[in-house]
């Protein structure tokens, strides 16, 4: 049995991390399908929210000012 090591850092899970990607390249599938799957979704709703194109843009800006962010 290996000597396994509980990651205390960001850096330790990280490293973890690429060596599970080297052991199993299955997980960078994985990966990738989860981050699609939430760019589709982000930028559903986006979409819904403020539109397509143009429109997209002024009607973002014109939120972030109601919001107070700009």
């Amino acid at each position: 049995m290996k000597n396994k090591t509980i990651p205390k850092t960001d850096m330790d899970y990280v490293e973890l991390y690429a060596n599970k990607l080297k052991e199993d390249n299955s997980l960078f599938k994985q990966q990738k399908m989860l981050i699609e799957s939430q760019l589709h979704a982000s930028s559903s709703l986006f979409s819904k929210m403020f539109g397509r194109g143009k429109k997209f843009k002024v009607n973002a800006r014109k939120y972030l000012k109601e919001v107070g962010i700009i």
